[in-house]
């Protein structure tokens, strides 16, 4: 059954999308008719649920054939459900942890443990605020060497315990200021991907918006990941890469379908074991479905984890990340088969006079070094 959106939403009339144009007329069609209905006293619910259906019919057209662009775009929405909303809607008795015990706390990296079911688990999210004064102190969710290290650390005393570990993923990126370089970024998040790798408790990585680059790679090794419908996760994003090839940074639409950065292309390529519906047009229009899908997700999938020995757990573990970029002989052979084919076809409209003439190839001739030495045969002398 598809809910239909309404006022409960809290969709404003700068909450939509370029491409909601429709949807945003609806909404202000139905908004007028409540309004006239409660002046004037007449009762207009059946032209209402009229526009509802058209309204739906058209997300349901709209969000069934996004674009890689679009999909960022959602995966961006300022109302999109962030690390709180999950928090406080799908975790019970929820216990932050502080500090690396090195440097500070990073509040671009949120741990703790809780309860999500009947499950006690280690929560690692990336937090990006959703006031102006959040967002400066989590630095829009791009997290420091110290958020990784907190992670880590946490991670480690999970294991010590045999509490399993869930990682919400929403960053745009790891921090890239000086000081970050300074205290050993790149060094930070290598630390995590071996780490995490070899952490004999379950781990389920969940990417809820952005996973971008190597800030979403260091909380992002697990034994699943898994993505929300429309969350992106790419090795960089879409600016970035149309910065560095074009040098342009409106080129972002074309390098977003060429990053195959979301959930669809990624389950094709085998990067993630599993995508997460969301409600009829984002998570955006429906924060609490959303929520829920995630936390089923997460009791089932740690319910099948939990029953694995930790050394098959670990083997499992080992062997997905080893198999991720690999292609079977037969599907390389069938990938390949067009190229080939092309190369053959381009090969013969060369006119015959321009072909390289076939020579048959030289007898190799033995170097005086590895010429065979026949043996100089003695001279018999004669006999007196």
């Amino acid at each position: 059954m598809v809910r239909m959106p309404g006022d409960n939403n809290k969709i404003g009339d700068g909450d939509y999308l370029d491409f909601e144009e429709k949807v945003a007329d609806l909404d202000r069609q139905m908004k007028e008719l409540r309004k006239l209905s409660s002046i004037k006293g007449i009762d207009y619910s059946a032209e209402i649920r009229r526009l509802q259906q058209e309204q739906v019919t058209e997300l349901k057209r709209i969000y069934s054939n996004l674009t890689a662009w679009q999909t960022v775009q959602v995966a961006r929405h300022p109302k999109r459900p962030l690390l709180d909303d999950y928090l406080n809607l799908m975790v019970k008795d929820f216990r932050e942890l502080h500090g690396d015990r090195c440097f500070g706390d990073d509040r671009a990296i949120i741990t703790g443990f809780g309860q999500i079911g009947r499950e006690r688990v280690l929560i690692v999210g990336q937090n990006k605020g959703r006031t102006t004064k959040n967002k400066i102190a989590c630095n829009f969710g791009c997290p420091n060497p110290e958020g990784y290290r907190k992670a880590l650390l946490k991670m480690k005393f999970a294991q010590k315990y045999n509490i399993p570990v869930v990682t919400l993923i929403d960053t745009p990126g790891a921090y890239p200021g000086i000081g970050a370089e300074e205290r050993g970024q790149a060094q930070a998040i290598a630390v995590n991907l071996l780490e995490m790798s070899s952490l004999r408790v379950p781990v389920i990585c969940i990417v809820i918006g952005e996973g971008g680059s190597g800030g979403a790679l260091g909380i992002g090794v697990g034994d699943r990941l898994a993505m929300l419908e429309f969350a992106y996760y790419s090795v960089i994003s879409p600016e970035g890469c149309a910065a560095i090839l074009w040098r342009d940074g409106s080129q972002a639409p074309d390098a977003a379908e060429a990053l195959k950065l979301t959930s669809r292309d990624l389950y094709k390529l085998g990067l993630i074991d599993a995508t997460i519906p969301e409600p009829l047009g984002g998570a955006h229009r429906n924060v609490h479905d959303t929520v829920y899908n995630v936390e089923r997700y997460i009791v089932k999938t740690l319910a099948c984890l939990k029953r694995t020995k930790t050394d098959n757990l670990l083997e499992n573990r080992y062997r997905k990340l080893r198999l991720i970029g690999t292609t079977s002989a037969e599907v390389l052979r069938r990938k390949t088969e067009a190229g080939r084919e092309r190369i053959k076809a381009a090969l013969e409209a060369v006119p015959a006079d321009r072909r390289p003439v076939e020579t048959k190839p030289r007898e190799s001739v033995p170097s005086k070094s590895k010429r065979a030495v026949t043996p100089k045969s003695k001279p018999v002398s004669a006999k007196v």
